[in-house]
């Protein structure tokens, strides 16, 4: 039995090719968490802070957030801002899984409380391997409920 499978597995990434080789490739590497997709930043942020008539995340579950930067609306490192900055949803893991490898860029992302940050390779054959590893490290990683209004 899978010891992780409370997690929910949560995407915040805009490109929907993007989108479509990390769900399929979680999945491949044997992820069947639940596996929730946003679009852009402001979508997640309603999600996580319960705002809107959208689905809103439930007491005392468990989330894996993996989180592009560059998305419409509201960006990646504003999303992350605002759930460290939030007394709840801060022990919530965030993993930033983006094209951006700018070194300034990561420093940001782990001063704000970023749990890891992975580049996506560009090659397809490395986007998938990078996948897969990163499906192995759900498997394996102990995630703390989230509760609280």
């Amino acid at each position: 039995m899978d010891a992780n499978k409370e997690i929910s597995v949560l995407i915040a990434e805009d490109d929907e090719g993007h989108a479509a080789l990390i769900v399929r490739n979680l999945k491949r590497a044997g992820i069947s968490n639940d596996i929730i997709r946003f679009r852009d930043g402001q979508e997640i942020l309603d999600f996580l802070f319960r705002n809107g008539n959208a689905v809103h995340r439930k007491n005392n579950h468990a989330y894996l957030l993996l989180l592009d930067i560059r998305m419409p609306k509201v960006d990646g490192v504003e999303v992350l801002t605002k759930i460290k900055a939030d007394e709840v949803l801060c022990k919530m893991p965030v993993i930033m899984l983006t094209t951006t490898d700018d070194p300034k860029e990561i420093v940001r992302c782990h001063e704000i409380g970023c749990n890891n940050y992975i580049t996506k390779p560009i090659d397809y054959d490395q986007f998938i391997d990078c996948i897969n590893k990163l499906g192995l490290f759900i498997k394996i990683v102990k995630v703390p409920q989230i509760d609280g209004e």
